[in-house]
C-alpha cells in the first residue's frame, strides 16, 4: 500500500512538472520571439532614423538655397539677367542667339547608337532564331 501511493505521488509530481514545465517552455518561446521582433523592429526604426536624418541635412541645404533665390528674385536686375539666360528675353536692339551644349549633342548621338547597337542585337537573334527553325524543318 505504502509503494501505491509512493507511485501516486511519483505520479502526480510527474504531471506537474510536465504541466509546468509546458507553460515554462512555452513563455520562454513566447519571451524570445518577442525580443527578436522588437530587435528587428528597433534596427528598422534606427535605419529609418538616419535615412531621415540624411533627407534633413538636404531638405535643410535646399530651404537655404530657396531663400538666397528668394532674396536674389527681389533684385530687378537679376531677374532681368535670369529671364534672358533662361526665357531668352531680349532687350531692344539685342539679337538672341543659342548656342547648344556639345554634351546635349554628345548624349543624343550616344543614345541613337545605343538604340541601333539594341536594334542590332535584336535582328541577330531574330537571324538565329528562324536559322534553328529553318535547319529543324530541313531535318523533317
Amino acid at each position: 500500500m505504502a509503494q501505491k501511493r509512493k507511485r501516486k505521488v511519483v505520479k502526480a509530481a510527474k504531471r506537474r512538472l510536465v504541466f509546468f514545465g509546458t507553460i515554462s517552455i512555452a513563455a520562454i518561446i513566447y519571451f524570445f520571439v518577442t525580443l527578436a521582433t522588437y530587435t528587428i523592429r528597433i534596427a528598422e526604426l534606427s535605419q529609418e532614423k538616419k535615412e531621415l536624418a540624411a533627407q534633413m541635412v538636404t531638405l535643410k541645404d535646399d530651404e537655404e538655397n530657396l531663400k538666397l533665390e528668394i532674396q536674389k528674385l527681389q533684385d530687378p536686375d537679376y531677374i532681368a539677367r535670369f529671364a534672358r539666360e533662361n526665357y531668352l528675353y531680349s532687350k531692344d536692339g539685342e539679337y538672341i542667339i543659342k548656342i547648344e551644349d556639345k554634351k546635349e549633342k554628345k548624349k543624343e548621338k550616344d543614345s541613337r547608337i545605343e538604340i541601333k547597337e539594341e536594334y542590332i542585337a535584336i535582328g541577330g537573334i531574330v537571324l538565329f532564331l528562324l536559322l534553328v527553325l529553318w535547319l529543324k524543318h530541313k531535318q523533317k
